[in-house]
């Protein structure tokens, strides 16, 4: 089953609402692909989807450097960044298996870098810049959410 959802965000303020609501409807073990290129608004959007999992003095930031962040521990969300990947097997270093089929939900910046090794089942994100800071975002849906998702997200 594969259903999508496109729509626009106006701020960053917007970007990370909408991530805060989408995280709500996603089940304690999912990833969450992410495409878009730099400055797309992918970082933002995690932001928003880890605000229930952190304190709210909690500093939000990308994992480019270390590629992978925790939030949270029941259940986990883990934040990846796959930007700076030198290969596949830094990502085999980062136990991906269990990240990626564990009790958590995991979210994957640049997941193109991963794309053999993303589930099949999973939530695909695209973020566009449409101009300034309007954010044209598309999700696709592949066997993660119940029927009428969409209409809980908007």
């Amino acid at each position: 089953m594969s259903d999508s959802l496109s729509l626009e965000t106006r701020s960053p303020e917007e970007t990370e609402a909408l991530g805060a609501q989408l995280v709500k409807l996603l089940p304690e073990s999912c990833v969450v692909a992410l495409y878009g290129n730099l400055a797309a608004g992918k970082t933002c959007l995690v932001r928003g989807m880890t605000q229930s999992f952190v304190e709210d003095n909690t500093v939000i930031h990308s994992p480019t450097f270390t590629l992978v962040n925790q939030y949270g521990d029941d259940p986990p969300f883990y934040h990846l960044d796959l930007y700076r990947l030198a290969g596949p097997e830094e990502l085999i270093e980062l136990g991906y298996e269990e990240l990626f089929d564990g009790a958590g939900i995991c979210a994957v910046e640049w997941s193109e870098r991963a794309e053999d090794w993303l589930p099949a089942t999973r939530i695909s994100i695209t973020l566009e810049h449409g101009g300034g800071d309007l954010r044209k975002i598309s999700i696709q849906n592949t066997g993660v959410l119940d029927s009428g998702w969409q209409e809980r997200l908007i």
